[in-house]
């Protein structure tokens, strides 16, 4: 099929094309030859009258019309691979559908289990596949890498739907063995004090927590960083740090551990968490299930805590969306 004269199979060539900058592994992504997929670029240079990709030392890089024709070609084919997968209706006992969700180890561990003991209670035959985040979580929307993400409110795009799932606070874990545990900690302590935060792979930019004692003045001394949330009460024992941990998080693993957890010294706003979905994917109904499914099972984990009125949240463009 041909359209303004473009044979409209290459399409998804250009897009292997422009997201592997490969010509062997786009031709693997899309199951075909290395030279079908030489000579699907040349028909596609031909087209455009640009040569899309370009050598530059041992790698391949896109030429500016190549970089302008990424966004639009991905759009059109999630478009297209939305209308031909929608389904009139969903039932999840029969259903082997594949969700893919990005999420933090922190809703990984407050979250994910309670959803999927739900879905196990309503004898769902579905497949999860749970991604860690990456520095552009919506970008995976956009590119169809993944149904759904649960992320901080503060980090959802603008471009495409959300629904607030719950809210959590803030609290210090400390050895109980530690000074801290015995003499307290108040924000002078707090600020003089060692600290283990976590630090997400490929983001350079503060977390929320991170962010804003630095905005109360309080610039911590970090002598740990770890890539995940859920080590950070474990990482204190035995020391004199002390971790900022998501309290839902921190007091599931507090009888496990010889921790003490502590009120923040500073007062700090709740983090939002949402989940977030593509735009054109609103009235999926596999999707319609799976947000009611995280929906009920955020207001067990909570207690059916109300989350339309939490404390007021400080928000801040180029905070490192990893929570």
């Amino acid at each position: 099929m041909r359209f303004n004269k473009l044979d409209l199979n290459l399409l998804v060539c250009l897009d292997a094309l422009l997201t592997e900058c490969s010509i062997t592994r786009a031709a693997e992504r899309v199951h075909l030859s290395q030279s079908a997929m030489s000579n699907a670029l040349g028909r596609l240079r031909d087209y455009f009258e640009d040569d899309l990709l370009v050598q530059v030392g041992r790698q391949m890089e896109l030429t500016p019309r190549a970089t302008v024709l990424c966004e639009a070609v991905r759009d059109v084919l999630v478009r297209i691979e939305t209308s031909l997968s929608a389904q009139p209706e969903f039932d999840c006992t029969s259903s082997s559908r594949e969700f893919k969700i990005f999420v933090s180890d922190y809703a990984m561990e407050v979250l994910m289990p309670e959803a999927l003991a739900l879905a196990s209670r309503q004898r769902s035959r579905v497949r999860w596949r749970l991604l860690p985040h990456t520095p552009q979580p919506a970008r995976a929307l956009e590119r169809g890498e993944a149904d759904l993400l649960v992320v901080p409110q503060a980090f959802c795009s603008a471009d495409h739907p959300t629904d607030l799932l719950f809210h959590d606070e803030f609290v210090c874990a400390v050895w109980k063995d530690s000074s801290h545990a015995r003499v307290g900690v108040n924000a002078q302590r707090y600020a003089n004090a060692r600290h283990v935060v976590m630090q997400p792979v490929d983001a350079d930019q503060p977390l929320f927590d991170s962010w804003f004692v630095q905005q109360c003045n309080i610039h911590r001394q970090v002598e740990v960083s770890t890539y995940s949330f859920a080590m950070l009460p474990f990482l204190v024992v035995g020391t004199e740090l002390i971790a900022t941990v998501h309290a839902c998080l921190a007091r599931r693993v507090e009888p496990a551990l010889p921790i003490v957890l502590m009120p923040m010294p500073v007062p700090m706003p709740s983090i939002e968490m949402a989940m977030q979905w593509h735009r054109y994917r609103t009235r999926d109904p596999g999707l319609l299930w799976l947000r009611a499914l995280l929906r009920e099972a955020a207001g067990r984990v909570f207690h059916a805590m109300p989350v339309s009125a939490p404390p007021a949240a400080a928000t801040r463009p180029g905070l490192a969306p990893v929570v």
